[in-house]
């Protein structure tokens, strides 16, 4: 993980400071402009990640995916976190830990996949840093690039309800997964208009200036479209032991958004 998730200021006022430039922001700009932070986080290793490492990317694109495991291993449908996982997930606990020391502001409002692994990472990653009475949503829109792989078949609503009561879904997340197709793999357009959904259902429902997402690599590269930005990918394991969350900053003024992320962490 990066030191003070990528903020250069390494003076104990660093996020006190950080928090006064954004309220300033906010409170000087015109009507219809706001500013708000995410924390944009990859769940950690998970089986899938495993065999594809396992496999090889190309084979498993072309076969691997399809398939629910390999009699050794099990990734579909919507596989677990591994042990390696777990602890990237408590790598990014301890962070936030560490970093409420210096008072980083804490996101007023969290969302996630609905996807097991990016639920347990969410889980651990955020349990006695928010209070109890602050329930993440889970939000269909932030799941992983949907059809053929079918590591990115969702459970039914029942299944996350029972095993993880202590989350709050949206109704719009029906009973089954009713978008995975098995001969069909969503597009980066077809994702990326789901991610302007979800931005635009933020901007316009939430006050909070400071929000946080937890889902995948699929919604990572998506955000970063969305708002114009150069692409990088956030690893969850493997040859790149940490799972990264990453400060992003966007701007919304009118129907345009921009990613402002580098130029106001630099902020000393």
């Amino acid at each position: 993980l990066p030191a003070r998730f990528g903020l250069i200021d390494p003076s104990d006022d660093r996020w006190r400071t950080f928090k006064q430039r954004i309220d300033q922001l906010n409170t000087s700009s015109p009507v219809g402009t706001q500013y708000k932070v995410f924390f944009v986080g990859r769940h950690g290793e998970g089986f899938h990640n495993v065999a594809e490492a396992k496999y090889g990317t190309e084979k498993w694109n072309s076969y691997w995916s399809k398939k629910n495991g390999d009699g050794e291993l099990i990734w579909g449908p919507d596989p677990e976190l591994t042990m390696l996982g777990q602890e990237q997930a408590k790598a990014a606990h301890n962070a936030w830990k560490q970093e409420r020391k210096f008072d980083i502001p804490l996101p007023g409002k969290l969302y996630c996949s609905p996807l097991t692994r990016a639920i347990h990472t969410n889980k651990i990653t955020f349990d006695s840093i928010i209070p109890e009475s602050q329930r993440t949503m889970i939000i269909e829109n932030l799941r992983e690039t949907h059809g053929v792989h079918t590591c990115d078949k969702r459970r039914t609503r029942t299944y996350i309800e029972r095993t993880f009561p202590d989350f709050d879904i949206e109704e719009e997340l029906v009973e089954e997964d009713e978008l995975w197709n098995s001969q069909v793999r969503e597009t980066h357009a077809e994702i990326d208009v789901r991610m302007r959904g979800v931005l635009d259902m933020i901007f316009d429902n939430d006050q909070e200036q400071f929000i946080s997402f937890t889902a995948h690599g699929g919604i990572v590269s998506a955000v970063l479209r969305v708002v114009n930005h150069r692409q990088y990918i956030l690893p969850t394991g493997g040859s790149y032991s940490n799972l990264i969350r990453e400060l992003v900053l966007i701007l919304r003024q009118g129907f345009c958004r921009w990613l402002l992320s580098h130029l106001y962490l630099r902020i000393a």
